[in-house]
């Protein structure tokens, strides 16, 4: 037992590690979308399709995921994730061809995509009852090292050298900056796979199914799980790519803005954490459907009532936070085991980031024409009736049966 539970610790916080590195790399655009759109000669709404690259990447690559874990198995697969996100972030910092930007972007995001299927099928495998606790921690790390890919890429791009500010390159370098702390402790934890294997207190995973990851696609309840994450993933993309371009907008400095955003993703690490502990007592599942409701009081406030902006920063943090870890800990407690987790998780997250990708690029769009903040708001409220729709029906408890 006490080397199983060693084990358990060392596996706790190479998950932990891994989440770290999840949202950093992209989380940093948001902030730096006005610098990057200068340099292009470019408006900042015509670079909305920068931040949807990523979710663009995770809806193609995700379906793909659970076939690559079957060959390799989870760990690996992780692994080379994590070494295509270091070369993914390296190559979008490189300045000598414009398309280094968007190259690198891609190969980011599709390196995310494997690790945002498999790390809830794993956190699934290895924890059992522990589940959704696990699941509460990954995501609020998830939401806290955004918060740090925002709080360094403004100080990193504003940093002189030479008389010579870095610029955004090194701001969005920056953000890898836990790569290889990750890739070195996930390696070591998995390279004791086979002992853990040999321990008696391992759990056993069952047999891989033929032809599960093709059934899910015809299981409803995974689709609703899919509207879910989409609609609470279009939420999140919106606000952490629009938010400093709204406070911007106000003529609010860039610290204050920097501080605004990251405001945003440390209440969004508050919210991760705090969600599992209201579960416990949410016998009616009254938190999935009562977030999106929330959400759109911060979104109606934020454009309306400017002069609380960090109360309504606040808010659309926690419940951004908290979604995020309800969707996750949906597709862990709705799947009967890791295998039809994967394939769950591979299929909500294509289906759900096609969704998401668009809410960043309309919402641009919508400010564009409009040339306020009004309009785009009705972005905002459409992914939200999605969102609640979505939770609504799965308060009956059902589960994904393949």
């Amino acid at each position: 037992m006490g080397n199983a539970s060693k084990y358990l610790r060392w596996q706790f916080i190479a998950v932990f590690l891994v989440a770290l590195n999840l949202r950093m790399t992209i989380s940093g655009v948001g902030p730096l979308l006005n610098d990057i759109a200068d340099s292009r000669g470019v408006s900042a709404g015509a670079l909305g399709l920068l931040a949807s690259i990523p979710l663009l990447t995770w809806a193609a690559v995700s379906p793909l995921a659970h076939g690559i874990s079957a060959r390799l198995g989870m760990d690996r697969t992780v692994t080379w994730a994590l070494v295509a996100l270091m070369l993914g972030t390296v190559w979008r910092s490189l300045d000598f061809s414009n398309a280094n930007l968007w190259l690198g972007t891609v190969l980011i995001g599709a390196s995310l995509a494997v690790a945002n299927v498999l790390m809830p099928a794993i956190v699934k495998r290895d924890f059992g009852k522990h589940t959704a606790t696990v699941m509460g921690v990954y995501s609020a790390a998830l939401g806290g090292a955004a918060g740090i890919g925002t709080a360094i890429a403004i100080p990193v791009a504003q940093a002189e050298v030479g008389g010579r500010a870095l610029g955004w390159e090194a701001g969005l370098l920056a953000s890898g900056i836990t790569i290889p702390i990750a890739l070195v402790a996930w390696v070591f934890v998995t390279g004791r796979s086979a002992k853990r294997a040999a321990s008696r207190d391992a759990p056993v995973p069952p047999a891989l199914t033929p032809g599960i990851g093709k059934r899910v696609w015809r299981s409803r309840t995974a689709w609703l799980l899919a509207c879910y994450m989409g609609a609470q993933s279009t939420s999140f993309y919106i606000f952490a790519t629009w938010i400093a371009p709204i406070m911007f907008s106000r003529g609010e400095s860039a610290a204050v803005t920097s501080t605004g955003i990251t405001l945003f993703h440390i209440c969004g690490m508050v919210g991760s954490l705090v969600a599992p502990l209201l579960l416990r007592f949410d016998g009616r599942s009254l938190l999935q459907v009562t977030l999106p409701v929330l959400q759109l009081v911060g979104v109606v406030g934020l454009v309306f009532v400017p002069q609380a902006t960090f109360v309504w920063i606040v808010l659309l943090g926690l419940c951004c936070g908290a979604a995020l870890s309800v969707s996750l800990t949906l597709i862990a407690h709705r799947t009967a085991d890791a295998h039809t987790a994967t394939a769950t998780s591979g299929m909500s997250q294509a289906v759900g980031y096609s969704i998401a990708a668009l809410g960043p690029v309309l919402f641009g769009l919508a400010h564009e024409i409009s040339g306020g903040w009004v309009l785009p708001i009705g972005v905002s409220a459409a992914a939200l009736v999605l969102h609640f729709t979505a939770g609504w029906i799965l308060r009956d408890g059902r589960t994904v049966r393949v």
